[in-house]
């Protein structure tokens, strides 16, 4: 957008080692969600200095359209909660975990179960998500965005529509089993003190009003 109606958001740096876990945080409408998007290579940013991933120059490959290779990395290194869990109605449980090993044409080496089992849904497998309560759905989106072992686990609101009692269960069963998998893992969340008191590292998006009337959001530094 121009003038009052543009929004940008500038990441300074960002650097994530295996295993590191990282909350963002900020108010609703910060750029929680857009700086995950571009995380997970599904958005674009105007201008990117340097991007690098699993020892691949994100930037040239933005700039170079190459939109399948862009989609071969996030199939096959990434992992993605959605906000609303994201689940596909017709499959089961199961099923809607088993499906990013599937998409990959990977064997099941017994992940969904053991996954199944330690998210706490294990008595869940063979139902539909329609049938599952919110905390149940959101487990079960967890589960598969690990099943094929990812390199990075990203989370857009994991909790918010949980309970404070579910909302801290499903964030350390994620921020478990993501550790177990040695997957850097970045979760956007509002609720800073929950992000600190399960142990993640924290950085806020912050914004300021500039004289053209746009927004400007800037990721800090660790806080």
């Amino acid at each position: 957008g121009l003038g009052s109606q543009r929004y940008s958001l500038v990441i300074p740096t960002l650097h994530l080692r295996a295993g590191e876990q990282l909350a963002i945080v900020g108010p609703s409408g910060c750029g929680k969600s857009t700086l995950l998007d571009v995380l997970a290579m599904v958005l674009a940013p105007d201008q990117v200095g340097r991007f690098e991933f699993n020892q691949q120059d994100i930037g040239g490959l933005w700039r170079a359209d190459q939109q399948s290779a862009l989609a071969e990395l996030r199939s096959r290194h990434l992992g993605y909660v959605l906000q609303t869990g994201g689940l596909l109605g017709f499959l089961d449980v199961r099923g809607n975990i088993a499906l990013s090993r599937q998409l990959l044409g990977l064997k099941d080496d017994g992940s969904v179960a053991r996954l199944a089992e330690q998210l706490e849904i294990s008595d869940q497998l063979a139902k539909k998500p329609a049938a599952l309560s919110v905390g149940q759905r959101q487990r079960v989106s967890c589960a598969r965005a690990l099943a094929h072992a990812p390199q990075l686990v990203l989370a857009d609101e994991p909790t918010a529509s949980l309970d404070p009692l579910n909302a801290e269960r499903v964030m350390q069963a994620l921020l478990a089993q993501a550790l177990e998998h040695r997957a850097a893992c970045v979760i956007a969340t509002h609720d800073e003190p929950l992000a600190r008191a399960s142990g993640l590292q924290v950085r806020r998006i912050t914004c300021r009003r500039d004289t053209d009337g746009g927004v400007t959001a800037t990721l800090g530094e660790a806080c």
